[in-house]
């Protein structure tokens, strides 16, 4: 099977040897994607804003692929406090608002740039 590699000016580039987004066969895989504002270029803290920035970045690379949002069928989510569980679930469910995907969320030492969350997904083309 043949490997595409999917990138984007609409989503942070890299900050180390990883592509964006892999597409194998029907499906892709995007990489973990930190809360960067696109408008501004700069790390999100809060975290209500910093959850919309990461989702948004991951909806940047599925579009790209050639997908979206609703094929995604697996979501991890990484975060630095648990404690903020709750309010990345609030902004989560608006981008799920029906068939949401399994998920996966924990609680971490810390991500690059000290960021607040992470998201990656696995979407069907």
């Amino acid at each position: 099977m043949c490997k595409k590699i999917v990138s984007t000016k609409n989503a942070p580039g890299a900050i180390g040897p990883y592509s964006q987004g892999t597409i194998v066969g029907n499906l892709v895989y995007t990489s973990g994607q930190l809360p960067i504002d696109m408008k501004t270029g700069e790390l999100v803290s809060d975290v209500c804003e910093a959850t919309k920035a990461s989702l948004d970045n991951v909806k940047a690379i599925l579009e790209e692929a050639g997908t979206s949002m609703d094929k995604i069928f697996k979501t991890t989510v990484f975060v630095k406090d648990l404690k903020d569980f709750n309010t990345v679930n609030e902004v989560y469910k608006t981008y799920f608002e029906s068939n949401p995907p399994a998920r996966s969320c924990v609680q971490v030492a810390q991500l690059p740039k000290d960021a607040v969350v992470e998201i990656e997904a696995i979407a069907v083309l």
